[in-house]
């Protein structure tokens, strides 16, 4: 483990008077809401931070006490990892971070200060945003794949109780677009091929929907990871099957919703079957390869 120092040892020699430069390596923001008293900031997760620490503490032999928010962050050690590989001689951590500081009724700046709570996920009903939500599929064969988007249509989902309690989504497959391909005659091809009755059929089908049944939290999971457990059925070309996936669900500042998920598709479930080596023989260079990737970048906004 990292050198340590206790917060019990670190308020001693401060109030002795012994030469110590305090870094905070949180964000700037979470830095000016509370801090260690006189601590300067220099936050461990910019591209920066070398640079920073070279203009904050230019003395290579100074002493240097780097602090985060407590033990349960890794921080506060990567911040030591990179200023020993820069050349600094003299750091130590400080055991807690400053969660441990306050317990030990020692003072931050401002007085009374404190990190900004992270907004609630509300119970009420929420309208999906095509304008800045994103849906991309992926579709591979041996030869290579091809990627590109299908526009939001609308939708809803609804929060009851802390956990999803329904809604939809609705995707624009008349709309499906290419973005791999940079010769726009053949993007066109691929686009004509996929929105025919060989894939996706959008003259008979122009939309396909994920209705969502509800969604359990995912006890303890961190943030950027998948927090929610989501049943739901796709329609898609006519034809309806229930999916089960994982989806990352994070409320914002404006009263907004994010969520991202990832899905793998087996496009024969839904009846599409062109180039599908489980229903055919001798394709040749038409194999196509059942499963699609679909991810979703949704944004939700109050109803």
């Amino acid at each position: 483990m990292a050198e340590r120092i206790s917060c019990a040892e670190l308020k001693k020699r401060l109030d002795a008077g012994e030469r110590l430069t305090l870094v905070d390596v949180l964000p700037p923001e979470c830095h000016g809401c509370k801090h260690l008293p006189g601590a300067l900031n220099a936050c461990v997760y910019e591209m920066v931070f070398r640079e920073r620490m070279a203009e904050l503490a230019p003395d290579r032999d100074g002493s240097l006490v780097v602090y985060a928010t407590s033990d349960r962050s890794r921080a506060a050690d990567c911040a030591l990892e990179k200023l020993a590989a820069a050349g600094y001689r003299n750091v130590v951590a400080l055991a807690g971070g400053i969660e441990a500081w306050e317990a030990a009724g020692f003072p931050v700046e401002p007085a009374g200060g404190s990190y900004p709570a992270e907004p609630p996920l509300q119970d009420r009903t929420y309208r999906l945003d095509p304008a800045h939500s994103t849906v991309t599929w992926a579709g591979r064969n041996l030869n290579g794949r091809h990627d590109g988007t299908i526009p939001l249509a609308g939708g809803d989902l609804t929060i009851a109780g802390g956990r999803l309690g329904g809604g939809e989504i609705v995707l624009a497959m008349a709309s499906l677009a290419n973005r791999d391909l940079q010769d726009e005659k053949w993007r066109t091809m691929l686009e004509a091929h996929l929105k025919s009755d060989d894939f996706f059929d959008v003259a008979r089908h122009p939309t396909a929907t994920v209705r969502l049944l509800g969604g359990e939290l995912i006890p303890g999971a961190p943030p950027g990871t998948a927090n929610f457990t989501v049943q739901a059925e796709l329609t898609l070309k006519g034809v309806t099957r229930t999916l089960s996936f994982a989806a990352a669900v994070a409320p914002q500042e404006d009263g907004s919703v994010k969520a991202q998920a990832s899905l793998e598709l087996d496009r024969t479930d839904w009846g599409i079957v062109y180039g599908s080596g489980k229903l055919f023989e001798r394709l040749g260079m038409h194999l196509v390869h059942d499963l699609i990737s679909v991810e979703l970048f949704l944004t939700a906004v109050p109803a």
